[in-house]
């Protein structure tokens, strides 16, 4: 099977851009990734774009056409919603639909317009990728159901706040330089444990923030880079996707992610990898332990020992093994339906040389996205790897 190239990338500073909708945010997006690419709007025969909470915040459904409008595109469009994971299904769709020969050239990413409503209305409209009948009728909010999978974690393996924290302050260090990151501040661990507690285990710095943004990626066939003249470094060389109970309480274990082993696990078979083989990752880190549960999901470490990774540097920007070298959802932000699409523009540039802190993996040839919805009853992996 031929590879699928990342002829190009796009985003958006990630942040409170309320005046901005989410049309305007992905028309950005996608004139950078074409520009990237050297590929004109009219050469996409496809788009497959995510978005999750439209309706609540713009009341505006029907996106697809839209948003092919915004980006000058003449071809079919499709929205792809799968909560916090809906652009990274979207890169999925576009990977196979090229794989499949179906078309040369899609424009695949995601955007999200979250800030122009109140906290309380975005917390409402997040909660809607729970279980309506067991979950949000009870109250249940995502900082809650993580802080239950936390809670659950430490029970059963063990783990401190102080862990927790360590991840938050690694994230925080590597968004200091990246422009597009919504918080490119430092913070240490005595701040996240002084913070404002939102639901134990978890104080504010623990938690993603509400933002909005758009990202945007070209891809193509081999067939079609040769043609145009091309010469992207990047491809897609494994995908996979898994699902689980929408509620927690319908699992064997909340401490674990079903989902996310099976779409590691598809992904590295796809791709003709193992963990082994991963350089650098951006995982999805919507609170911090979520990025431990990732870790372990995907075969990085064995259950139970991701919890002090990045306490003992080996998750940092000059560990073994650098993890959301972006600055993670934590602290680039989580516009959610442009999260996913925006793990692979960081990863893309990351692997190519040109992001901010590419110097600190500038021998990596393999990259690896894990992108969640709602409690990870949705994942999406995918395997970047460099192609001279």
């Amino acid at each position: 099977m031929s590879d699928v190239y990342v002829a190009g990338v796009g985003m958006t500073p990630f942040g409170s851009s309320s005046e901005r909708t989410a049309r305007d945010l992905f028309a950005q997006a996608a004139a950078e990734a074409f520009a990237d690419a050297s590929v004109a709007p009219d050469a996409v025969e496809e788009l497959f774009y995510g978005n999750y909470m439209g309706e609540f915040a713009e009341t505006q459904g029907h996106q697809g056409p839209l948003m092919a409008e915004a980006a000058g595109v003449s071809a079919p469009a499709t929205r792809v919603e799968s909560a916090c994971a809906s652009s990274g299904t979207a890169v999925r769709y576009g990977v196979n639909h090229v794989r499949s020969g179906q078309a040369d050239v899609v424009l695949v990413g995601g955007a999200e317009r979250m800030t122009n409503i109140s906290t309380a209305e975005g917390t409402r409209a997040l909660s809607a990728a729970a279980d309506a009948l067991w979950e949000i009728s009870a109250g249940v909010t995502f900082p809650g159901a993580y802080s239950l999978m936390a809670n659950s974690y430490f029970e059963q393996f063990g783990g401190t706040r102080e862990d927790l924290a360590h991840i938050a302050v690694k994230n925080h260090a590597n968004a200091v330089e990246n422009d597009l990151a919504q918080f490119q501040r430092a913070i240490d661990v005595e701040d996240v444990l002084t913070a404002p507690d939102i639901s134990s285990p978890f104080g504010l710095y623990d938690c993603s923030p509400m933002s909005d943004g758009a990202s945007a990626a070209v891809l193509v066939s081999e067939a079609f880079a040769e043609r145009a003249g091309l010469d992207p470094s990047v491809a897609i060389t494994g995908v996979g996707q898994g699902s689980d109970s929408l509620a927690l309480q319908d699992r064997d274990s909340i401490s674990e992610t079903p989902a996310a082993v099976e779409a590691g696990r598809k992904a590295y078979e796809d791709a003709g990898i193992g963990p082994e083989d991963v350089d650098v990752a951006e995982v999805h880190d919507c609170f911090t332990i979520a990025e431990v549960i990732a870790l372990e999901s995907l075969g990085f470490y064995e259950p139970g020992e991701a919890i002090s990774a990045a306490r003992h540097g080996e998750t940092t920007i000059d560990g073994e093994l650098p993890v959301n070298l972006s600055g993670g959802l934590k602290a680039k932000g989580h516009p959610v339906g442009a999260t996913g699409g925006a793990q692979i523009s960081e990863l893309t540039k990351l692997l190519r040389g040109d992001h901010v802190n590419s110097d600190a993996v500038e021998d990596a040839t393999v990259g690896l996205t894990h992108n969640a919805g709602g409690t990870v009853a949705s994942c999406v992996v995918h395997v970047l790897e460099v192609r001279e």
